[in-house]
């Protein structure tokens, strides 16, 4: 390539100039600030409409500034200048805790109002022998063909779920023999408490994956020592609950899911890495802040905001008057939608994925294929709703706005986010490991399974995430499907009708329009369904952070 130094000409080029090049970076920092300035302005406004921090005393203030602000600032100042990785650990620490208090807040309300943790049980205990059959039969995966493992696979699953002969032997018009184990734990004689059902599943399992971690770091005695304290430490939180105002089944949800592994992750962390220690001042000036600046004025008989975002608020359903409206049925048909989007996105998606990037060959068929699953990422949400209510609803005959069809809708709708993503991160892993395991003799299955889902499975994650974080926002394909805006009770099957936090907004600034919807309700359920949009892309941040870290 020529280039002409006393002219700055470079060929193909054109002049290079520095000057036009330092005046497009900061015309582009301004356009960024600008945007993040206009986004800030807007989420403080709406803010202030719903939490009215003005409206504290100002003893109440001028108590968490010292007690909480002055001691969070000092902490992050001195660690900053000390060892910026340990102030990363404190806050990640705290972050942590904050986000899984509000998963667990969910998954409380789930057992809690609905799913029995009885069933919950039932079906745990009816998965555990199938899952002891596949780890049996995958250890003896070389002397058993694959065939004969589907088979005794798909066997142990229906005979533990529906018995036999089960639901295809009665449609024939066989009778029961022996009922599903679902069924025989619901009917059992001695049926234990709500919360020890769930320490003895939830809380368990959590203590066992604790325990996994702790024995891959250190050794198998460690793990046991940590998964024994982990469940020790949830079976406390639901003796210790009543005593700070939670029943012993959402202590024990709380437990297993924030403060249990939140503690597992300090502590192995601090253990692992000493160096790191001292960022246990973040967390520690953070909650103990607090609690002292808590405890200090209700002492003192301070005042705090007259927030709209409160324990009312969470808990309460929908009411003509903005002082009364709640928030409740539409965060748990959120829940539900999300669970029912996942459950039908992330397998088909991740699958497509895997075969359009391993196995598919690059013809004119595959490369159509690619087209039109890019163009499906940018149709508008609204086109979605139509296609689901003229699949769903108006050829297969099914009931307008429940909890299935509102799922498989925005299912759909993220189907080629998840599926474009999903492709980006299989494509990421190197080519060369691909053919080191071919060179150690494993088949194409054996190194998608074993080489590149588990090197993509992080950027898989994340960008599912990101994909479910737009589907709990969106309003018109629920409307389009006939999902109501405003309901006064929880779904408890996949049949129900579903409302939906945007739709329950919706309702509050169009249906029930006034001016104390518009400013009360409405600013409270968009902080909440923020805050819910924000912890979700924060997952996906730090799950996309340690990942790039590791590369």
């Amino acid at each position: 390539m020529a280039t002409d130094t006393s002219t700055g000409d470079i060929e193909s080029f054109g002049t290079v100039s520095r000057t036009v090049g330092t005046i497009f970076r900061y015309i582009m920092l301004a356009a960024t600030l600008f945007g993040l300035v206009v986004l800030g302005v807007l989420l403080v406004y709406v803010a202030n409409d719903a939490i009215q921090p003005l409206t504290a005393d100002p003893g109440w203030h001028l108590t968490f500034l010292l007690t909480l602000v002055l001691p969070t600032i000092g902490v992050g100042a001195y660690l900053y200048r000390r060892d910026t990785d340990a102030l990363s650990y404190g806050s990640l620490t705290v972050g942590m805790l904050v986000v899984t208090l509000m998963f667990g807040g969910g998954a409380a309300m789930i057992f809690v109002d609905i799913l029995p943790p009885l069933v919950w049980l039932a079906y745990v205990v009816a998965l555990a022998p199938p899952f002891a059959v596949v780890l049996a039969l995958q250890r003896r995966a070389h002397r058993i063909p694959f065939l004969t493992r589907a088979a005794l696979t798909t066997a142990a699953f229906y005979l533990s779920l529906f018995g036999l002969p089960g639901p295809i032997g009665t449609a024939v018009g066989g009778s029961q023999i022996l009922p599903g184990v679902p069924e025989m734990v619901q009917v059992a004689p001695f049926i234990p408490l709500d919360w020890m059902s769930m320490a003895g599943t939830l809380g368990l399992g959590v203590a066992a994956v604790i325990g996994w971690y702790a024995a891959g770091i250190r050794d198998r005695r460690t793990g046991l020592l940590a998964g024994g304290a982990a469940f020790v430490g949830i079976v406390v939180a639901a003796l210790a609950g009543p005593f700070v105002g939670l029943d012993p089944l959402p202590a024990v949800v709380l437990a297993s899911v924030s403060v249990v592994p939140t503690v597992a992750y300090a502590v192995s962390t601090a253990v692992d890495r000493p160096r790191y220690r001292i960022g246990l001042l973040v967390p520690l000036a953070v909650i103990g802040g607090a609690l002292v600046g808590e405890l200090a004025v209700g002492a003192l008989g301070f005042a705090g905001p007259q927030s709209w975002v409160d324990w009312q608020f969470l808990t309460s359903a929908h009411s003509r008057t903005a002082e009364n409206a709640g928030l409740y049925p539409a965060i748990g048909g959120s829940i539900l939608l999300m669970v029912t989007v996942a459950l039908l996105s992330f397998p088909l998606g991740v699958g497509a994925a895997v075969y359009l990037e391993e196995y598919a060959p690059d013809n004119r068929f595959t490369r159509v294929i690619d087209v039109n699953i890019s163009n499906l990422a940018g149709v508008p949400s609204v086109v979605y709703g139509l296609l689901g209510l003229g699949v769903f609803v108006t050829y297969l005959g099914q009931p307008t706005g429940t909890v299935l069809i509102g799922g498989a809708t925005l299912a759909l709708l993220i189907l080629p986010i998840v599926i474009i993503s999903s492709r980006e991160a299989i494509r990421s892993v190197p080519s060369e490991m691909r053919q080191a395991s071919y060179g150690m003799g494993a088949t194409k299955w054996q190194t998608v399974r074993n080489v590149v889902l588990p090197r993509a499975f992080p950027g898989i994650l994340t960008g599912t995430i990101l994909a479910l974080g737009r589907a709990i926002g969106e309003t018109a394909p629920l409307i389009m499907i006939g999902a109501p805006s405003v309901l006064f009770s929880l779904p408890t099957e996949l049949t129900s009708k579903v409302s939906a936090m945007p739709l329950q907004v919706f309702a509050w600034s169009s249906l029930f329009a006034s001016e104390d919807f518009y400013t009360k309700a409405v600013p409270a359920g968009v902080v909440v369904l923020v805050s819910v949009l924000l912890a979700m892309n924060s997952v996906a941040i730090v799950l996309r952070n340690r990942y790039q870290s590791e590369q």
